[in-house]
C-alpha cells in the first residue's frame, strides 16, 4: 500500500462526516469573495466585561500599573514551542496552510503527496495529527534539564486550530486529532516542575491567512467548513486592488477584521486566560495595527486584573509597538534585538533550526550558538526564548534534545552569571559581555571561552 492510498483510507470516515455537513449548503468551489466570516454567538454579541481592578482599557492605566514581572527578569531563558497540525506534512514551514492555497509550487507538492486541495484540504490533516507519543512530563523534564525557567507553547497558530480544550470552537485538539488538551497537560506538568507557563496566540492572523489565490479549486470557501476556515477574507492587497477598480470599499486598510471577529478573538483569549492562568501571553504581529487598540486594551485590562485576583505577576510580550505600554517587547530572531545595553526589558524568540514548526530536513543550530545568543541578550537586558519544533507524533527530535541538554550542561556550571542578574551598565567595545548580581560583576567572555572545552560545538 503506497503512502497516498494509506492517507486516503485514514481520512475516509472523516471526509464522509465533513462532506455530509458541507452538502447541506451549495458547494463553494469558485473563489466566492462574498462569503461572510463565520463567528461564534456571544451574549449580546460581546465578550466578557473587564473585571474590577486598577487596570482600565487605556494606555495611561497600563503605564501607571504595569511592571515587568521579577520572575521573567530572573529567568533569562525560556522555551517557545510550535506544535500543531502543520507538522503533519512537515514541508516548507509552519505556514504550510497558507502556502498550499497561495503558492502553485506548494499546491503541486501537496497534490502529489496528498491529493488535490479541493479533495484533500488542510482540514484533512487533522485526523493525521495524532500526537500519539506526546508526553507532557517527558517534555517538561527535558526543559528543566535544559536550564529553561519558563515555557510558551502555541495555543493557536495562524491556521485556527486550537491546541486546547475550548468551548468556543469544535476545531480543537481535545475534540479532534490528538484528542488531548495539549495546553492543559503542559501547564499542569510545567508548574509541577517549577516552570512558569505562558501561551502564544496567533488567532488575529487567521482572518485572511488561508484565503485561496491558486488557480486550482480548493475546499477553503466551502460553507460546510466555515467554522474552521472562517471562511477567510480577501487579504489587504486584494482588498486594495478591488477598491481600485470600484468593486468594494476598504473601510480600514490597516485592520480589516470585523467587529464580530474581534469580539470572538477577545472571548477566545479570555477563555484561555480563565482556564489556564498563563504567566505570559505572547502575540504575533497580527495585533500590531493601531486600529486594533480598543480590543487589545480590553484584553490587557481583563488579563491583568484577573492576574491580580490570582496573586500572580504576569505579562504580555508583543512585537514592534503593538502595545504602547504594559508589555515586554519581543524580537523575532536573534538578528533584530538591540546591540547595546537598554533601559527597558525585552526578549528574543529564536528557532533552534531554520524554521519554527517541524519540517523534514531541518538544520539545527549548535548549543554553542544558543549560549552565545543567551549571553548577548542577558548582558544587554534581554531574555532568550528558544523555539523548538516537535514532530506530529509528539516527539522532540534527538538532535534538538541534544542541543537543549548541552545548553543545560553549560547553565549548570555558569548559571550564576545568568539567572537573576542585571545587565552591567557599562559595555566595552568589542566582544566583551558583562552581567552583575549582588556587587559581583561577571565577565561573560571568559564563560564563552569555555564552550570549546565542553565540546558544545
Amino acid at each position: 500500500m503506497n503512502k497516498l492510498t494509506a492517507i486516503i483510507l485514514t481520512v475516509f470516515l472523516w471526509q464522509i462526516a465533513l462532506t455530509a455537513e458541507a452538502q447541506k449548503q451549495p458547494s463553494a468551489q469558485t473563489q466566492d469573495t462574498t462569503l461572510q466570516r463565520k463567528t461564534v454567538s456571544l451574549p449580546n454579541g460581546r465578550a466578557k466585561a473587564i473585571p474590577s481592578g486598577p487596570y482600565q482599557d487605556n494606555w495611561g492605566s497600563l503605564k501607571e500599573n504595569y511592571h515587568v514581572p521579577e520572575w521573567l527578569k530572573d529567568a533569562k531563558f525560556g522555551i517557545f514551542i510550535h506544535f500543531g497540525v502543520y507538522t503533519v506534512p512537515a514541508h516548507g514551514s509552519e505556514w504550510y496552510p497558507r502556502h498550499m492555497y497561495n503558492n502553485e509550487a506548494f499546491a503541486k507538492w501537496h497534490t502529489e503527496h496528498y491529493g488535490a486541495p479541493d479533495i484533500f484540504g488542510y482540514k484533512d490533516f487533522i485526523p493525521l495529527f495524532k500526537a500519539e507519543k506526546f508526553n507532557a512530563d517527558e517534555w517538561t523534564e527535558l526543559f528543566v534539564n535544559s536550564g529553561a525557567r519558563y515555557i510558551c507553547p502555541t495555543a493557536e497558530h495562524h491556521d485556527g486550530f486550537a491546541m486546547y480544550d475550548s468551548k468556543l470552537t469544535e476545531w480543537n485538539a481535545k475534540n479532534m486529532g490528538p484528542q488531548k488538551d495539549i495546553i492543559g497537560l503542559l501547564s499542569k506538568s510545567a508548574r509541577k516542575k517549577g516552570l512558569k507557563f505562558g501561551i502564544s496566540n496567533h488567532r488575529m492572523e487567521n482572518w485572511d491567512f488561508l484565503y485561496p489565490t491558486i488557480k486550482e479549486k480548493t475546499d477553503v470557501l466551502g460553507p460546510g467548513y466555515a467554522s474552521f476556515y472562517g471562511p477567510p477574507q480577501p487579504p489587504l492587497e486584494k482588498k486594495a486592488q478591488n477598491a481600485a477598480v470600484g468593486n468594494e470599499m476598504v473601510a480600514d486598510p490597516t485592520a480589516p477584521q470585523s467587529p464580530a471577529f474581534l469580539e470572538e478573538w477577545l472571548a477566545r483569549m479570555q477563555e484561555i486566560v480563565d482556564r489556564y492562568k498563563p504567566d505570559m501571553v505572547f502575540f504575533d504581529n497580527g495585533i500590531n495595527p493601531r486600529k486594533l487598540d480598543p480590543v487589545k486594551l480590553r484584553f490587557a485590562a481583563y488579563y491583568y486584573n484577573r492576574a491580580l485576583k490570582w496573586g500572580k505577576q504576569v505579562t504580555l510580550t508583543t512585537k514592534s509597538d503593538a502595545y504602547l505600554s504594559g508589555t515586554v517587547t519581543d524580537y523575532e530572531r536573534q538578528g533584530r534585538p538591540p546591540k547595546q545595553v537598554t533601559d527597558y526589558y525585552w526578549q528574543v524568540d529564536d528557532p533552534i533550526a531554520d524554521k519554527f514548526g517541524y519540517v523534514e530536513g531541518m538544520k539545527v543550530v549548535s548549543a554553542a550558538s544558543v549560549v552565545r545568543k543567551l549571553v548577548d541578550n542577558v548582558s544587554r537586558n534581554g531574555n532568550l526564548m528558544l523555539n523548538i519544533s516537535p514532530k506530529s507524533d509528539g516527539t522532540i527530535p534527538d538532535e534538538q534534545r541534544k542541543v537543549l541538554l548541552d545548553v543545560g550542561k553549560w547553565l549548570k556550571i555558569n548559571g550564576d552569571a545568568i539567572y537573576g542578574t542585571l545587565a552591567w551598565t557599562t559595555e566595552l567595545p568589542g566582544d566583551f559581555r558583562f552581567t552583575t548580581k549582588k556587587r559581583m560583576v561577571y565577565y561573560a567572555q571568559s564563560l564563552l571561552n569555555g564552550l570549546e572545552k565542553m565540546k558544545l560545538s
